[in-house]
C-alpha cells in the first residue's frame, strides 16, 4: 500500500500537471515582485503600507522576491520536475522515433486518410512533398512507405529542455550578477564599485525633439582595468556598450553644477556635484548637499530665475540650513568661515554597469525553446503507405497525429488532381 502511494507521489512530482502548478506559483511571485517595490527597508514599507501589510511583506520576503529562499526552492523544484519529465519520457520518445519509420507499425493504426485507385503513388508522394519512399516486397505484394518531419516528435522534449536551461540561467544570473551605478559629467573619472575598474566619462550628448521631449542620450566612456588597460565604448538608450565583460547601459540624465569653496577669497576646493551628492568642506565640520538646479525657480515676488537648491549639514548630518541660491544678484553663498560658489550647470549622465556571466545560458535556453516550438507546431510527422491492389492500382493510406484533417484534405485534393 505504501509502495503504491509512493509511486503515485513520484508520478505526480514528475508530471506536467505539477510543472504547470509550479509555473503558476512562480508567475504569481513574479507579479508580486513587480507590484511591490523591492529592496526597501521595513520603515519604508510601514510608511507606504498599513502596519500589518508591511509586516506581511517583510515576513514573507516579498520585499526581495527574486532572491529569497522560497523563490529559489520553487525554481529548483521546477527545474527538477522538468528534468524528470524529460528523462522519464526519453525512452518512450526514442521508441516512437524508431516506430515512425517502421511501416509495419503504421498499418496497425487507424489512418487519417485512405485513397484507393491511385495509379502512380510515387508521383503523388512527390506532389505532397514527401521524401522518396522505400520499396519492399511482402507476401501481400509491393509496398511503398515514406515518412516526413519525424524530427517533429522531439518538439515538446526540446521545448522542455530549453525552458529548463532558461530557468537555470536566470536563477544563476540573479544570484551571481553584479550591478553598479556610475554618474558624472564629461571629464570625470569614477570608480566602478569595488571592482578596481574606473570609468572616465569622455563625452555626453542629449538629443531632444522639437517639443522638448528627450529622443536619445549618448555617453562615450573609457574604462580602465586594475592593470592599466584602457578600452573605450559608446552607450545609448537601447544600445548598451560592452567593456571588459561588463555591459554599460545608458540610464538617464539631469543637471549637475560646479561647487567652488573659497577661504578668504581663495578657492580651496572645486568639484562637480550631481543631485544628491555632497561635499565635505575641508577643515570644517560642514558638508554641502546639492539638491539640484532649476532654470526657472519661482520666488516670493513672482519673478523667475535660475536657482541652485542646497543644504548645509554638520558632520553628524544635522540640518543647518536649506536655501536657494539665486544665480542673478548675489555672487556667492557666504558664511563666517567660507564662501560657496555654484556655477557651470551642465547635463550629467547616469550609467548602469552590469555583469551577468550566465547570459549565454539564458540565450541558449531561449533559442532551444524556440526551436522546440518550431518542431512541435510546424514540423508535424506524416506517414504515407501505398500498397498495390489486386486490380493493378494502389491504395494509399496516410497518418498524421496533429492536423490529420488538413493532411487528409491535402492528400485527397492531390489524388483527384493527379487523375
Amino acid at each position: 500500500m505504501i509502495l503504491i502511494k509512493l509511486k503515485k507521489i513520484w508520478k505526480f512530482l514528475s508530471s506536467m500537471k505539477f510543472a504547470i502548478l509550479l509555473l503558476l506559483l512562480l508567475a504569481g511571485a513574479c507579479v508580486v515582485g513587480s507590484l511591490i517595490p523591492q529592496g526597501k527597508s521595513l520603515d519604508w514599507y510601514r510608511q507606504n503600507y498599513a502596519e500589518r501589510t508591511a509586516a506581511l511583506i517583510y515576513g514573507t520576503h516579498f520585499d526581495d522576491v527574486f532572491h529569497c529562499a522560497w523563490f529559489l526552492v520553487l525554481t529548483t523544484v521546477l527545474c527538477g520536475n522538468l528534468l524528470l519529465c524529460n528523462l522519464l519520457r526519453l525512452p518512450q520518445l526514442l521508441q516512437r522515433w524508431r516506430n515512425a519509420a517502421d511501416p509495419d507499425r503504421a498499418v496497425n493504426r487507424k489512418p487519417s486518410v485512405t485513397v484507393s485507385g491511385v495509379s502512380d503513388p510515387e508521383e503523388l508522394m512527390r506532389r505532397l512533398r514527401m521524401p522518396k519512399p522505400s520499396r519492399t516486397d511482402t507476401e501481400a505484394g509491393v509496398r511503398l512507405f515514406a515518412v516526413k518531419h519525424r524530427v517533429g516528435l522531439w518538439g515538446a522534449w526540446v521545448c522542455h529542455l530549453g525552458i529548463l536551461l532558461l530557468i537555470i540561467g536566470v536563477v544563476l544570473g540573479q544570484r551571481t550578477k553584479v550591478e553598479y551605478t556610475v554618474y558624472g559629467v564629461p571629464g570625470q573619472t569614477k570608480p566602478v564599485g569595488d571592482t578596481g575598474y574606473t570609468l572616465t566619462i569622455d563625452e555626453f550628448e542629449a538629443e531632444y525633439t522639437e517639443s522638448g521631449t528627450p529622443s536619445q542620450f549618448t555617453s562615450r566612456v573609457t574604462m580602465r582595468s586594475p592593470e592599466g588597460e584602457a578600452r573605450s565604448a559608446q552607450a545609448q538608450v537601447n544600445g548598451p556598450g560592452s567593456l571588459f565583460g561588463y555591459k554599460i547601459f545608458q540610464n538617464s540624465t539631469g543637471t549637475a553644477a560646479k561647487l567652488t569653496v573659497l577661504f578668504a577669497g581663495e578657492p580651496v576646493q572645486e568639484e562637480y556635484l550631481c543631485p544628491g551628492d555632497y561635499l565635505e568642506i575641508r577643515d570644517t565640520p560642514v558638508a554641502v548637499l546639492f539638491d539640484g538646479y532649476n532654470e526657472a525657480g519661482v520666488f516670493d515676488d513672482g519673478s523667475t530665475h535660475p536657482v541652485y537648491d542646497y543644504a548645509l549639514y554638520d558632520m553628524s548630518r544635522d540640518l543647518l540650513s536649506a536655501d536657494r541660491y539665486q544665480l542673478e544678484g548675489e555672487a556667492a553663498v557666504k558664511t563666517e568661515a567660507f564662501e560657496l560658489r555654484f556655477s557651470d550647470p551642465q547635463a550629467y549622465t547616469l550609467l548602469q554597469i552590469k555583469r551577468d556571466d550566465w547570459t549565454w545560458l539564458v540565450l541558449a535556453g531561449g533559442l532551444i525553446t524556440l526551436l522546440g516550438l518550431i518542431l512541435a507546431f510546424y514540423l508535424q510527422p506524416r506517414q504515407l503507405l501505398a500498397e498495390r491492389e489486386p486490380e493493378g492500382g494502389w491504395t494509399l493510406r496516410g497518418w498524421s497525429r496533429k492536423g490529420g484533417a488538413l493532411f487528409a484534405e491535402q492528400v485527397k485534393r492531390e489524388a483527384q488532381s493527379a487523375e
